[in-house]
């Protein structure tokens, strides 16, 4: 690891926050995804039980 002398506390913090900002987005982009497929779902299964026309 380098030498950050007086600025170590910045850097890391800065690291800190980034890693956590990534890994909110990941999980906010795995839970929509999830909740977009359920919807899908109900929407065939309403579409498919629907009688013909």
């Amino acid at each position: 690891m380098p030498d950050l002398g007086k600025y170590a506390d910045t850097v890391l913090s800065a690291y800190v926050i980034s890693i956590a900002i990534l890994i909110g987005l990941v999980a906010l982009s795995v839970w929509q995804s999830r909740q977009s497929r359920a919807r899908l779902a109900q929407i065939e299964a309403r579409r498919n039980a629907a009688p013909p026309r």
